[in-house]
């Protein structure tokens, strides 16, 4: 029976159907467990390990090819300089930016729904960050000498271009991994000394308890680690702004129309925290049908993330409407009106209309409770979703770079069998450590469920 029908005041509480109270603080903990501890991979999982592992693999046989012929193997050319690369590396900065959103944020507005979902995805988030940070490492051609990008004493007193866009991707993504990662871990601790206590396996016990770092859950090590946690959210909170502003000025500082535009650092976040969220729901959605999690991870959830996609899909759709207003109505440019015609008219007029489809016409469904309470069709929008945000950063580069001031500079860009190889091995690597996360770091946060647990329990009572 859930807590709504039991108690008529219920519905005062954030998110009643948050978790099933019919678990113990023991049951939870040894089905969360249980996931890690069982000797055998369950066969899904070890099928989907094998095939991104094998995408994987195409990954870095391109990347060995790439350092090897030069990144001309890319469909990269003139005037399309920024291609797969830089599509690529703004997609993936994106996708990680619902794990701090979820994590940090909603953490310091003490939002309960976030706790069955927060680990996976700050997991996706560092993830996602170690396959962006690919592409405009190997873009540069020399990514041997990516040291240069930092401020290190050398004598021949040669120091970063800090004006440069590149420059501040370098410290923002840097900065944005290094936190994530730091809080991830922090959040991880309390949960590797539970599993280190009910590991059977000697190994197991010596690697969880190494990582728990001493662990004992007495009073002065839960202090000591809410200060901490609290601190590392609000660090992070505003990196969600930040990371992406400074990805979307890597555009609005260039002269070029359709670039040149104030409106880009906010609409990037948006879009960010957009096809975040969807990754999340078309991850969880299956892991959760497949390890009988739909008691921790529950309809709730579905339905409170595919509200926020609803929301933040506005003000995406605001932003794909001002832009078209700023170039055709209000700017008086013949540039910026020629950009945005050629955008839905031009060579590669399939692309902008196919984004508009994906994500402003489709996630229009999320109106419907109905809609956002059936799995399989949130599931479905979401996938949509995370397509329709590809498209919008290749829309965004190719249709602005492929025609600029100059009639006689405009070319075309076709990717190469290299550009698809690259980014379908990122997508093997990013699947291939959610695979081994799932498998061997408790997915979703035990305590925190617990905790969880015995508030719903004091207050149904």
């Amino acid at each position: 029976m859930s807590a709504t029908a039991q108690d008529p005041n219920i519905g005062r509480v954030e998110i009643p159907d948050v978790l099933d109270l019919r678990h113990t603080y023991d049951s939870a903990t040894d089905k969360i467990n249980g996931v890690i501890l069982t000797k055998k991979t369950p066969v899904p999982i070890a099928v989907a390990m094998g095939i991104c592992f094998l995408l994987a693999g195409l990954l870095f046989m391109t990347i060995g090819r790439l350092l090897t012929m030069g990144i001309g193997i890319w469909g990269n050319n003139q005037p399309v300089a920024w291609a797969f690369d830089i599509i690529n590396f703004v997609w993936w900065i994106g996708i990680g930016h619902a794990g701090t959103l979820i994590s940090a944020i909603l953490f310091l507005f003490r939002q309960e729904w976030r706790t069955s979902i927060n680990r996976f995805a700050e997991a996706m988030t560092i993830f996602a960050v170690m396959c962006a940070g690919l592409f405009p490492l190997l873009h540069t051609g020399r990514p041997w000498l990516a040291y240069w990008l930092f401020p290190y004493p050398n004598v021949m007193q040669m120091y970063p271009q800090f004006r440069s866009p590149l420059m501040w991707d370098v410290f923002a993504v840097s900065t944005y991994f290094t936190v994530s990662a730091l809080f991830w871990y922090t959040g991880l601790i309390p949960d590797l000394a539970s599993l280190r206590d009910r590991a059977k396996n000697k190994l197991t016990k010596i690697i969880a308890g190494v990582a728990a770092m001493g662990w004992r859950g007495s009073a002065r090590h839960w202090q000591r680690y809410d200060i901490i946690y609290l601190l590392l959210a609000g660090i992070s909170t505003p990196l969600v702004i930040s990371v992406h502003s400074i990805v979307a000025l890597d555009f609005a500082v260039s002269q070029l129309p359709g670039w040149h535009t104030t409106i880009f650092p906010p609409y990037f976040v948006a879009g960010a925290v957009f096809s975040g969220f969807a990754m999340v729901l078309t991850l969880a959605i299956p892991v959760r049908a497949l390890f009988g999690f739909k008691d921790f991870i529950t309809q709730k959830h579905l339905d409170a993330i595919s509200k926020v996609m609803l929301a933040t899909g506005l003000i995406v759709v605001y932003g794909y409407a001002m832009e078209a207003f700023i170039a055709l109505v209000y700017s008086a440019n013949p540039h910026e009106e020629f950009l945005m015609k050629n955008r839905m008219f031009g060579p590669y007029a399939w692309s902008y209309w196919m984004l508009i489809l994906c994500n402003a016409v489709i996630p229009q469904l999320l109106w419907f409770k109905r809609i956002r309470l059936h799995t399989g069709i949130v599931w479905v929008i979401s996938i949509f979703i995370n397509i329709g945000m590809w498209l919008e950063r290749f829309v965004i580069l190719v249709t602005t770079l492929h025609r600029d001031f100059v009639p006689s500079s405009w070319g075309m860009y076709k990717p190469t069998i290299f550009d698809f190889s690259m980014f379908i091995g990122t997508i093997g690597f990013f699947g291939l450590l959610m695979c081994l996360f799932i498998r061997f770091v408790p997915m979703i946060a035990g305590f925190e469920l617990r905790e969880l647990l015995h508030k719903k329990k004091s207050h149904h009572h």
